[in-house]
């Protein structure tokens, strides 16, 4: 079935993006793909903060910008009435009906004129000049997940819940922690890239369907947690795994004057 959105420069238009992007990281498919560019250019700005599917859609496909090179599964962007993500099927049906009417039928992956290719060329540009200023944030979460009994296999619950590999994630150290009547939850800590990973959406995409949710009865975030630059360089430091007191000093300087200047 085609998926209708209305225009995406109007508030109905992003309400509807953002409801589409709920449960997919991108426009068709699994890869950024040319779907993704006729979307994202048809876009007169940056969606509203609010939106929070469609920014992070947006934040995501700006990142990689200059890597798009999947043909995807065709998409329709029209500036005052909709925007059709299609099917095969769909496709079929949409071409056995150009044919009969090719008057009313409007193809928008034909040839670009100048105007077109110089606006997109300049969105694109100004989107990705603007990405190179921000920094990704990062941010420091703490996971309970919970087994469906006490026969269930801890450490397979474990080995599932780190099988998930994506840019941006990196797991940490983990525990059991004992519920009651001989069931044990795993806490487990993750680091991850503001930009490119949606925690809500890893435990809907990861967790909650097969087959981890043989192991995974529900996954609940315990804390969630901004990364402060000061952070990031004591971790750094520590890793070098030595006491050295002039290295202490710099770090306590250094942490002071970040936090002066984070607030």
């Amino acid at each position: 079935m085609a998926v209708v959105l209305s225009n995406v420069n109007t508030e109905a238009g992003l309400k509807k993006l953002d409801e589409y992007l709920l449960t997919r990281s991108y426009i068709s498919g699994y890869l950024a793909s040319k779907d993704d560019m006729s979307v994202y250019t048809a876009l007169s700005s940056a969606p509203k903060s609010s939106y929070v599917n469609a920014t992070r859609w947006y934040d995501h496909i700006s990142a990689l910008l200059s890597g798009v090179t999947a043909e995807g599964e065709g998409v329709k962007v029209e500036s005052s009435a909709s925007f059709v993500a299609s099917t095969p099927e769909v496709a079929d049906q949409k071409a056995a009906a150009a044919d009969e009417d090719d008057d009313s039928d409007v193809d928008l992956f034909g040839e670009e004129t100048e105007e077109d290719k110089k606006a997109a060329e300049e969105h694109a540009a100004s989107a990705k000049a603007s990405t190179k200023k921000k920094e990704s944030g990062k941010s420091s979460v703490l996971l309970d997940v919970k087994p469906w009994d006490d026969e269930t296999d801890m450490k397979k619950l474990e080995e599932t819940v780190r099988s998930v590999k994506m840019e941006g994630l990196l797991w940490g150290a983990s525990k059991l922690v004992s519920v009651g009547y001989g069931i044990k939850k795993l806490q487990i800590m993750m680091t991850i890239v503001d930009d490119l990973v949606s925690v809500d959406n890893l435990i809907e995409d990861h967790f909650d369907v097969e087959p981890a949710n043989e192991y995974i009865q529900s996954c609940d975030i315990v804390a969630f947690n901004k990364i402060s630059m000061a952070k990031q360089i004591l971790n750094h430091w520590l890793s070098f795994g030595t006491y050295k007191p002039k290295l202490c000093v710099s770090w306590f300087v250094v942490s002071w004057l970040l936090t002066l200047s984070e607030n």
